[in-house]
């Protein structure tokens, strides 16, 4: 079986686009959350010590990603979205985390 349902005689596509759309959401939330540690606005606490900041600001971005997709996907799992609406929002929000993460930008804030 595929990853789309069907729902009457329309193939439903939401469910699955709710997931890419998640995964960009949470990878934008991670890097804005290591962007306000940097700043100093907000501290990630540490999940386990040897590791560091680092665990606290990806459980949070991890968080992110499942309300997203929880949200998402209970909106639109029985309905047909536009693809390619979603994946152009997904890049975008994937390539800002992309640089918002690359060192030198911190060291513009």
């Amino acid at each position: 079986m595929s990853t789309s349902q069907r729902v009457g005689d329309e193939v439903t596509n939401g469910a699955a686009l709710a997931a890419f759309l998640a995964g960009g959401i949470g990878a934008f939330a991670l890097a804005l959350i290591v962007i306000l540690n940097e700043v100093g606005i907000f501290s990630a606490p540490t999940l386990y010590g040897p590791a560091g900041g680092v665990t606290g600001r990806t459980a949070f971005g991890t968080v992110a990603w499942l309300v997203a997709w929880v949200v998402l996907h209970r909106r639109w799992k029985d309905r047909q979205v536009d693809p390619g609406r979603v994946f152009t929002v997904t890049v975008i929000l994937i390539a800002l985390a992309v640089v918002l993460l690359f060192p030198p930008v911190w060291q513009l804030l």
